[in-house]
């Protein structure tokens, strides 16, 4: 992350990976990781561990469109 400060305005570098944890690798992090992984995309760390982790699950976490992903792709090498 690169964060400089010109003219008292901060600029804000977006880290390179989207962060790829789950729900339950959210629910099990230490909050030392919580935090730094806030920092990383200039985001608050703010409250106690319950708030900082259900701020990082809403800005990290995608709901799933569906249980089963769909695809219009098939396996076999002849069409039915």
């Amino acid at each position: 992350m690169d964060v400089k400060k010109k003219s008292g305005i901060n600029h804000f570098q977006m880290p390179l990976h989207y962060p790829r944890y789950t729900k339950e690798d959210y629910q099990h992090m230490p909050e030392w990781m919580i935090d730094k992984l806030l920092a990383e995309y200039g985001l608050p760390a703010i409250g106690d561990l319950a708030n900082k982790r259900k701020f990082a699950m809403g800005a990290f976490l995608w709901p799933h469109c569906s249980s089963k992903p769909t695809s219009h792709i098939t396996t076999s090498p002849h069409p039915a």
